[in-house]
């Protein structure tokens, strides 16, 4: 080994390819809220989203998908897609009636999904036929 080799520093291995969207569908049964709750975390640990985030992620994700459990029709499906600037979630069920914030009392224990899914994401909305709702969140640059 040569001086200059044993000098030089190691070369970082690049991170191998990961999925950078996910899709799933599940039966309209409240127990899958908390199983999506923990595939979503374990897709945001693997893209590296930052803790505060990917908490506020795992939220909407559970906002959207009991709205869907309880207000839907059929099967539930949660798509998410991370493009590097930005996280979009969508939710869709077989109810054609779109997803609408509601007006809420103090008191309220209920009603406040899609007021908190507004709170959290840059953007939201419902698609034409009423049937996904989605939202996107801006991720942090990440720096070299």
């Amino acid at each position: 080994m040569s001086h200059a080799t044993a000098a030089a520093p190691p070369t970082a291995k690049p991170k191998p390819l990961t999925s950078r969207a996910f899709e799933m569908v599940v039966e309209p049964d409240r127990i899958r809220v908390t199983q999506i709750r923990r595939i979503t975390a374990a897709f945001l640990r693997l893209w590296d989203v930052p803790a505060p985030l990917a908490e506020d992620v795992r939220l909407i994700v559970s906002e959207l998908v009991t709205n869907a459990v309880e207000h839907g029709h059929g099967s539930v499906a949660l798509r998410m897609r991370n493009t590097g600037s930005e996280l979009s979630i969508e939710v869709t069920d077989d109810n054609p009636a779109p997803a609408q914030l509601r007006t809420t009392d103090d008191d309220d224990v209920r009603g406040r999904g899609l007021f908190l899914v507004a709170a959290l994401s840059n953007e939201w909305g419902v698609s034409d036929d009423g049937r996904t709702t989605w939202c996107t969140i801006l991720l942090p640059m990440r720096r070299p």
